[in-house]
């Protein structure tokens, strides 16, 4: 249950939906930066732009899927994942927190960022652990160099397996970036294939984050090169954004060649590093996420969440929150696993918490009876334009002003609600006045 102040559910009257509905439009293409703005000489290409559908829809879904779970050995997870402006929802993603029989003790997560299509990403979502584990790498010996060797193996048998299935069934031509982790009782493992990205937060720092795997990186840049491709507006061959990924078969046509030395290689990069009391959670997400926020930005923010909410689902859902309204145009995956040394909730905190609320919802009124005094009407762009330009303290690191859009908008809808019901008593004070 989260114990920090939720936004109002109080009914709102039709004539505030309606100005809410508008606003809400405009505060979109602020927080976005205005990325979906027509250029100039767009209308010249329209008839052009019909033939192509967009990629995007006109406004976002934001159905949220939230799930929690845990294991006996002191681990809990949460996942959340958002359609968000894509057309499509192509990731997917694992979460195992025991596996079975004699590795028990060990805990399996994942996201999966598919793209030209689904099938990949939902296929390896529910096969990739038993092709790393057919390996028989995954042992309770814990050997991290038989670990990361089996891992490697699985990733490669299954692009194997997918690339026959591709061509005998007609998949589509989709393909999908992987990060997971294992989690034995001594390790971390990293997995990581793509540019979706797992962090470490240790001792309220990051302690460990994958590297991302781009076209333009000098190695895979020379691996691509190698293959008889090139890298032309940062992708593989002007197309492909990512220079490793399961799938993507197109890129993946020259059967002489190794798995490795294809255009894009399904091959991961796995590191390990040896668990302390000191661990405090993993994230595991999509670009969706880092596109619009950084390693520390988001290990800062989550640990102060961490302290104000019991609700490790609600967590998810505010970080989706906070990419959409940074500007994520892309689907939004995230997985926090919180280990025993996580943050937990603080009365201190939760006082702070309390009071920023206060101080925004008292800025809020104050800019409402600003305006009211100039005669213009309430205005929720406006109003957070105002607050974003506030340097006010206390503002969840790594989030601002924008992780706390509920509760202006709680503020918001409140004061205009006051301030609208107190027109008819002034038309009548001025009735009686003539």
């Amino acid at each position: 249950m989260r114990t920090a102040r939720r936004a109002s559910n109080v009914e709102v009257p039709s004539f505030l939906r309606q100005l809410v509905k508008e606003t809400e439009k405009m505060v979109t293409f602020f927080f976005k930066g205005g990325t979906r703005e027509a250029t100039p000489g767009e209308e010249d290409n329209s008839d052009e732009d019909d033939l192509m559908p967009s990629p995007y829809l006109e406004h976002p879904i934001l159905e949220k899927r939230v799930s929690e779970g845990g294991s006996e050995l002191g681990v809990s997870y949460a996942v959340a994942s958002m359609q968000g402006w894509r057309a499509q929802m192509e990731d997917a993603h694992a979460c195992i927190p025991q596996l079975k029989g004699e590795l028990k003790e060990w805990g399996y997560y994942a996201v999966f960022d598919g793209h030209a299509g689904t099938t990949v990403a939902q296929y390896c979502s529910k096969n990739l652990l038993d092709h790393i584990l057919a390996t028989g790498g995954i042992q309770i010996n814990d050997d991290p160099n038989q670990v990361k060797q089996g891992v490697r193996e699985g990733f490669l048998d299954i692009d194997r397996h997918m690339h026959k299935m591709a061509r005998q069934d007609n998949w589509d031509r989709s393909g999908s970036t992987a990060a997971a982790v294992m989690i034995s009782p001594r390790y971390i493992y990293f997995i990581n294939c793509g540019d979706s990205r797992t962090l470490l937060c240790h001792d309220g720092q990051v302690a460990f984050y994958t590297e991302d795997h781009k076209p333009f990186n000098p190695r895979e840049k020379e691996r691509i090169q190698n293959a008889g491709g090139s890298v032309t507006l940062q992708r593989v061959n002007g197309s492909l954004a990512v220079s490793r990924a399961l799938g993507d078969f197109d890129f993946k046509e020259v059967d002489w060649r190794p798995q490795t030395e294809q255009l894009v290689s399904p091959e991961p990069e796995v590191y390990e590093l040896e668990r302390t009391p000191e661990d405090e959670f993993l994230i595991l997400a999509c670009d969706g996420v880092w596109d619009a926020i950084g390693n520390e930005e988001l290990c800062a923010f989550v640990r102060s969440r961490l302290k104000v909410c019991n609700d490790l689902r609600e967590i998810c859902a505010q970080v989706i929150d906070l990419c959409l309204y940074k500007g994520s145009l892309d689907n939004i995956s995230v997985i926090i696993i919180c280990f025993a040394g996580a943050p937990e909730l603080s009365q201190e905190a939760l006082q702070e918490e309390a009071e920023l609320e206060q101080r925004i919802d008292l800025k809020v009124e104050e800019i409402i009876q600003m305006m009211k005094s100039r005669e213009e009407d309430p205005d929720l762009l406006y109003v957070i334009k105002f607050l974003a330009a506030e340097e006010l303290p206390g503002l969840p690191p790594g989030g601002g002003i924008t992780s706390k859009r509920d509760c202006i908008m709680s503020s918001y809808q409140k004061h205009v609600m006051n301030l609208r019901s107190q027109e008819p008593m002034d038309i009548e004070g001025s009735e009686e006045s003539n």
